[in-house]
């Protein structure tokens, strides 16, 4: 195979840069370029230095090279792949997009996908986005585009819109949601297979099965068990992060919401609650979220920055000199990088192996809109991606789904043009804020803290 380019657009990412260039390394699939842009030169510099050593650490320098600039377009002409895990404004304006919502009222244990918080996160994303697309377009038209951003389903939704550019989501909400199942279940994750369908950090597992066989009735069993012993023992609530952190046996407490969900329509989100509360506000008005507050002592925000800024140092620290590469670098690492190499690989060789992606519905999911960017199996082959037709998604998902699209324009619309009413009527739709006045003012605060990042608005 002649040496294929794939060009990192974002290289500054905590975890995805270094996770990236282990699974290269390690893949031993053909021979890259991997091409890594930032567009501030301080996070650049470590980050190449630390892929640099990663690859002469494993001896990989006649398969892959490094290079690098803060110039994206100096990069892209060539490119077979192109990666965006970018976010504009970073962990601060991610920050603020939580907390100014709640001097309204309104908690957010996530902020990056919907309610106020991912709508305010969409205006300075989708410019951004679009304005690499657009490069991608003129530079590498034949590239495959894969953004890690988020709000994923409205950045997906706008470039689509705004170029030619056929880009596609990745997350690996869905791998998650597998491997959570495996440790409810017991069992090893190679033995589960699922589907399911929906929006990005809302997509229903709705069918799940251990070597072939339906799993849902064991899962409710267990639930009911789990149910019965708090009701004799009690049970003391884990909210911070369970399906990531917990490495005993889930309890479905840790996880109400998806688990009620799960009882009533036979389906449980991927990512259960801590992204899936935030797609049902009206259920928690206040923010109150069973015996705690969203955002604070339920899946606390600040607890998942620090963390993060941690793990971004750390990777820093690595590209310093003198500092050894740490062997743990090269173990297999769950993030959002998960699959990347094996979906490359997929797609140059005509594996035809099914992957969990945003791409538009196209007729898969019938009773939703074929325009709709939905979080669906596609298969990667050599033709591209080709969405896979799907049946036994209920009525009463898909109006789940249907609800949760309705600000999906009208955010796109807003951050393309710079218009302060389509962003309220964004909040109004999306149902956590309930009256105009303060749509407005919380509009007008988002704009005041991130003035540098929408240049739309003040055009």
């Amino acid at each position: 195979m002649d040496r294929k380019k794939i060009v990192l657009i974002g290289a500054g990412s905590a975890v995805f840069t270094k996770g990236l260039i282990a699974d290269f390394i390690q893949s031993d699939f053909g021979c890259w370029e991997i091409a890594l842009c930032d567009i501030n030169p301080k996070i650049l510099e470590p980050v190449v230095k630390l892929a640099k050593k990663m690859v002469e650490v494993r001896g990989a320098q006649d398969r892959i090279t490094v290079t690098s600039s803060t110039d994206r377009t100096e990069l892209l002409p060539g490119a077979d792949f192109v990666v965006t895990p970018i976010a504009v404004g970073g962990r601060r304006a991610w920050e603020q997009d939580v907390l100014i919502p709640r001097k309204y009222g309104i908690y957010q244990p996530v902020g990056d996908s919907i309610m106020p918080g991912g709508i305010a996160r969409a205006q300075r994303m989708i410019p951004q986005m679009v304005a690499i697309a657009k490069d991608v377009e003129r530079l590498c038209p034949n590239a495959y585009f894969f953004n890690y951003s988020n709000p994923m389903t409205s950045i997906v939704t706008a470039v689509r819109k705004a170029t030619s550019v056929k880009l596609i989501g990745l997350c690996h909400g869905v791998i998650y949601g597998e491997r959570y199942l495996a440790r409810m279940l017991g069992v090893d994750v190679s033995r589960i297979t699922t589907i399911g369908a929906g929006l990005n950090h809302l997509t229903f597992l709705y069918d799940i099965r251990v070597d072939g066989q339906d799993a849902k009735p064991r899962l409710r069993e267990i639930v009911e068990q789990q149910r019965r012993d708090a009701q004799l023992h009690g049970h003391e609530y884990n909210f911070f992060n369970s399906q990531l952190d917990d490495t005993e046996i889930p309890h479905y407490l840790d996880n109400p919401l998806s688990w009620e969900l799960f009882e009533r329509y036979g389906a449980l989100p991927a990512v259960v609650d801590r992204h899936a509360s935030e797609f049902f506000p009206e259920r928690f008005p206040g923010g109150q979220f069973y015996t705690r507050t969203l955002g604070i002592d339920a899946f606390p925000i600040e607890e998942v920055i620090a963390r993060g800024e941690k793990t971004y140092q750390d990777m820093l620290r690595q590209g310093e000199e003198g500092v050894e590469v740490d062997e743990a670098l090269f173990q297999r690492a769950e993030g959002e990088h998960e699959q990347l190499v094996e979906m490359i690989r997929s797609l140059i060789l005509d594996e035809r192996k099914t992957f969990s992606v945003n791409i538009p519905n196209e007729g898969a999911v019938k009773g939703l809109p074929d325009d709709a960017v939905l979080e669906i199996p596609g298969v990667a082959a050599g033709v591209g991606f080709c969405p896979m037709r799907l049946t036994g998604f209920s009525d009463e998902l898909k109006g789940i789904i249907a609800r949760r699209l309705a600000p999906v324009n009208p955010t796109v619309t807003a951050a393309l043009t710079g218009s302060r009413d389509m962003w309220v009527e964004a909040m109004l739709l999306d149902g956590a804020v309930a009256d105009v006045r303060t749509a407005r003012a919380l509009a007008e605060d988002f704009l005041a803290e991130y003035r540098d990042c929408l240049p739309q608005y003040f055009s």
